[in-house]
């Protein structure tokens, strides 16, 4: 299992070189990896069917008791076998559509390291390893959106999409600690498993950390602006992350967590509210939009927002209807938005008002788009049609605000017909309108195997539904209600109201779409409240002000001049620490100077009476003499208290100090008196203060040691255990060696910015 996972991220190293040897065929050798692994999770089906579960772990942190540990249920199964299956197409159609572009390679590394990412993500049992994966979706997906790196707009929208996902994430984090501090472990199985998590002090915090970073990544309202905005990414890149993937991780993350957080009031009325809103507010933008990627990407906000207000309402009917939606959204968005670069790469057409009859010209891909579309729609016989009627029944029995929910589930489903029909009509039928490219031909097979197979899915599943229903919905839909559930999935359930709804809203939809340009003007208005007070507007404006703070800070906090950085951050030192002193009552205990030997008398008079004279002196050489001779008394103190190795190398670095500081003076001008004798009184207590607090801190410690001191473990163990006789050379490399590659990072990669800066240009191609 763990080279499953990590595969993806394996195959991803070598991608660039398996493009250069396989050319414009490398996209149907690298999908071999998504269809192996689609396989491969194939075959946990017939246990997963049973009711059983499937738990891998290995040792991660062994010393704070932490594994990476990965679970198999029938949620998991789910989407690994959408992203992986999904993937296959994604990753082959895009050998195709980019092959004329010049960073393919790198379009790979990215694709693949992301499914890599998110197959980490779904199968993570382990509460910081699920967090460590929802990152890095948010980090490739953010690099992915970016693609076309030298666009402006693309990288604003990269930019936006990783701002919004990762602030959701740090709310995240601290309520993934405080949920496992609640629940005894950072094992989500076990925390799961547990009783009183629904009545712990903590719960309402847990559950608001929770839905701030499930709400940003699934673009929730009011965060739902950047994923419309990220369509700035390849139409692959759009194809996956927002038909199965990254956009369903905030919904998977609230299905996973159900059986622990779900059915309070605080869970049904929060996520079924906010789920209800956003479903009406995507599909209403979706119909206001005339951009093919556009009304797809409203359009799955619209489906967020469904599967959040269905697992909201957390009935065994409601959670069928999810994990039945789920895979009929990410059948039919997947082939779209394939469909949609379909429309891009042959008519060169990114907005439906450019289309018309191309039916005759594409006439597979005609067929595909209307089957899809219909799916979307909720058309009878389609699997989209069963999902949606799970939907309307779903909401009509909700426990609360059943009415609210019913209203908006109406409304959403006359609306969803009418985007339906813009995808599945517009394009294809009616007059021939001049594209900017005259299509010729159909898509390559690479291109057309996605949709073709995506569509008749969807098609398939509907007239027989229980393919889907064994072994996969089923088990799912028990893994997120936390009991198993009998799933009975049919077309057919008999005149009823969510049929009644159902045909209702076919016709009003259609109606729709013939005053479709009407419906357009009629709310065009709504632009200019959106550009004043929309959340995106917000977001923009928030992200100002974070300049405009930045750059007041810098005027007034950077202002050039050393030594006010010098007394702000020695002033609030002092504060803090006298503070603090005064808060815990900190004492240093009884002083006594009888042990004290006439030598290191003489080397503490040497060292003050050279500090002395550095602050006194009018001659820069003269301080600089001072200083040095400073240094050497510090290095006689290390000495005569039994630390030679520490002395030398401060003998060794106040030389090299002192030599460097001459060199210097000869390229300064002349002393000149710039502080007034008040200043100087003024810098004198401060340093003063400064320097007898840090004495009281050092005195204090020794008074106060809270643990034994670790010196005589390192000094004991530092020969048998880090094969070393030098101690501190032992400390540096062995003890604390993380500590010391992360400063050897952190050099490492300021050294590589500032190459960067010097040697790179970049400019923005329009």
């Amino acid at each position: 299992m763990l080279l499953a996972v990590l595969s993806g991220f394996l195959l991803a190293a070598i991608a660039p070189w398996v493009h250069r040897l396989s050319g414009r065929h490398s996209g149907w050798v690298l999908a071999a990896l998504p269809g192996a692994l689609f396989i491969y999770f194939l075959s946990f089906i017939p246990e997963i069917a049973d009711g059983g579960q499937v738990r891998f772990a290995y040792p991660w942190v062994p010393g704070l008791d932490i594994q990476l540990s990965f679970l198999v249920d029938g949620l998991s199964l789910l989407f690994v076998l959408l992203i992986s299956g999904i993937g296959f197409f994604i990753v082959s159609y895009a050998g195709r559509y980019l092959e004329k572009h010049r960073d393919v390679g790198r379009f790979y590394v990215l694709i693949l390291a992301f499914m890599g990412s998110m197959l980490g993500l779904v199968l993570a049992d382990n509460l910081i390893a699920l967090f460590v994966f929802w990152e890095l979706t948010s980090i490739t997906s953010y690099l992915l959106i970016g693609y076309n790196h030298e666009d402006a707009r693309a990288r604003y929208c990269a930019l936006q999409g990783l701002i919004v996902t990762v602030g959701g994430g740090l709310a995240l984090l601290a309520g993934f600690v405080m949920l496992a501090m609640a629940g005894g472990s950072y094992e989500l199985s076990e925390v799961l498993a547990g009783e009183g998590l629904q009545e712990h002090a903590w719960y309402l915090p847990i559950l608001l950390l929770v839905l701030a970073g499930a709400f940003t990544k699934s673009a929730q309202v009011p965060f739902h602006f950047w994923l419309p905005n990220a369509m700035a990414a390849p139409t692959p890149v759009s194809a996956y992350l927002h038909s199965a993937t990254m956009v369903k991780a905030g919904v998977y993350l609230l299905a996973r967590l159900n059986p622990g957080l779900g059915g309070t009031d605080e869970w049904l009325l929060i996520l079924s509210l906010f789920g209800g809103v956003t479903m009406l507010t995507g599909v209403f933008l979706a119909a206001r939009s005339t951009g093919v990627k556009q009304v797809l990407a409203y359009s799955t906000v619209m489906a967020l927002g469904t599967l959040t207000m269905l697992i909201g309402v957390g009935t065994e009917t409601a959670i069928i209807a999810a994990v039945t939606f789920l895979m009929a959204h990410s059948l039919y968005k997947g082939a779209l938005f394939l469909i949609a670069g379909i429309l891009d790469h042959e008519a060169g057409c990114k907005d439906f008002l450019q289309t018309g009859g191309l039916r005759s010209a594409l006439p597979v891909t005609t067929f595909f788009a209307a089957i899809a579309a219909l799916s979307l729609g909720g058309v009878i016989p389609m699997f989209g049609f069963i999902a949606k009627e799970l939907m309307l029944e779903a909401v009509l029995e909700a426990p609360t605000v059943s009415g609210v929910l019913t209203a908006l589930a109406v409304a959403t489903a006359i609306l969803g017909v009418l985007v339906a029909a813009i995808v599945g009509i517009k394009p294809w039928f009616g007059p021939r309108v001049k594209t900017p490219k005259d299509p010729h031909h159909e898509a390559p097979p690479a291109m057309l195997a996605g949709p073709a197979v995506l569509g008749s899915l969807g098609l398939l599943f509907g007239l027989a539904p229980m393919l889907p229903e064994w072994g996969v919905l089923g088990a799912a839909a028990g893994a997120v209600y936390g009991a198993p559930l009998d799933v009975k999935l049919s077309l057919w359930h008999g005149i009823n109201a969510p049929l009644m709804i159902s045909a209702a809203s076919l016709l009003l939809g259609l109606a729709l779409y013939t005053q479709w340009d009407r419906f357009r003007a009629a709310f065009a208005w709504l632009d200019g409240v959106a550009n004043s007070i929309g959340p995106e507007r917000q977001y923009d404006r928030t992200m100002a002000g974070l300049v405009w703070s930045a750059d007041w800070q810098t005027r007034v906090l950077q202002n050039g001049y050393l030594r006010y950085y010098l007394l702000t951050i020695l002033l609030m030192m002092l504060v803090s620490v006298g503070v603090t002193a005064r808060i815990y009552d900190i004492s240093i205990g009884e002083l006594s100077f009888a042990d004290i030997q006439i030598q290191e008398w003489t080397v503490l008079g040497m060292t003050l009476a050279a500090a002395a004279v550095a602050v006194t002196i009018r001659s820069r050489l003269g301080a600089v003499a001072s200083l040095g001779a400073l240094g050497f008394g510090v290095a006689l103190i290390y000495v005569l208290f039994s630390a030679p190795d520490v002395g030398i190398t401060q003998v060794l670095v106040e030389t090299l100090t002192v030599l460097l500081l001459v060199l210097v003076l000869f390229r300064l001008p002349g002393f000149l008196n710039l502080s007034s004798p008040l200043v100087r009184v003024r810098d004198a207590v401060i340093a003063l203060s400064v320097g007898g607090m840090m004495t009281l801190v050092m005195l204090s410690t020794l008074h106060m040691r809270a643990h034994d001191s670790i010196s005589a473990y390192h000094v004991a163990e530092s020969e048998p255990s880090g094969f070393g006789r030098n101690i501190v050379n032992v400390i540096l490399v062995d003890f604390r060696a993380l500590d010391t590659l992360g400063e050897i990072f952190v050099l490492a990669l300021a050294a590589v910015g500032v190459y960067a800066m010097i040697n790179l240009r970049a400019e923005d191609r329009k």
